[in-house]
């Protein structure tokens, strides 16, 4: 018979939460320094790589403006400034929706690919650096309880909680 795993005290888990806060703005300002020249904010950075890997958009990277604004948990308005800034860039272009009139689509372009390569680079290159001294196994196993964490709480909160 297996004994549940104790609960780490409390104190434990606030640590591990200051703990990855502190990494996520470490990786996150070493992220912006280096897609700087680039032109790209980690924010449409984000926006791109969430409008890549959008299902059922192989080939084809397509959404609509208020589903990029919900995948990427901001206002509708925030997200038509970001999707402003990449088409200015000439990362993504606004095509209307063909089953709906009212809606409009957000199509990664040619560029908008060359700039995911360039951002898929950049996370490696962070990445690599900041967990780099930290052993695989140890990786693999903070992995394994951060997506565990996860999915705990995202199974006990309400679907209109954020």
């Amino acid at each position: 018979m297996s004994v549940p795993a104790a609960e780490p005290p409390a104190e434990t888990a606030a640590d591990l939460a200051d703990a990855l806060t502190r990494a996520m703005k470490r990786i996150r300002r070493q992220t912006m320094v280096r897609l700087e020249p680039y032109g790209i904010t980690p924010g449409q950075a984000r926006a791109l790589r969430t409008l890549a890997h959008a299902p059922g958009c192989e080939g084809r990277e397509t959404m609509r403006l208020s589903e990029l604004a919900e995948r990427l948990h901001i206002a509708p308005r925030s997200a038509t400034t970001v999707v402003d800034a990449l088409e200015e860039a000439g990362l993504v272009e606004r095509t209307p929706d063909p089953d709906d009139r009212r809606a409009v689509r957000v199509v990664l372009t040619a560029d908008g690919h060359g700039a995911l390569e360039r951002i898929g680079l950049v996370r490696q290159e962070v990445a690599q650096e900041y967990f780099g001294p930290v052993s695989r196994a140890e990786q693999e196993a903070l992995l394994r309880a951060l997506r565990s964490a996860e999915l705990a709480f995202e199974a006990a909160r309400p679907a209109d909680r954020g």
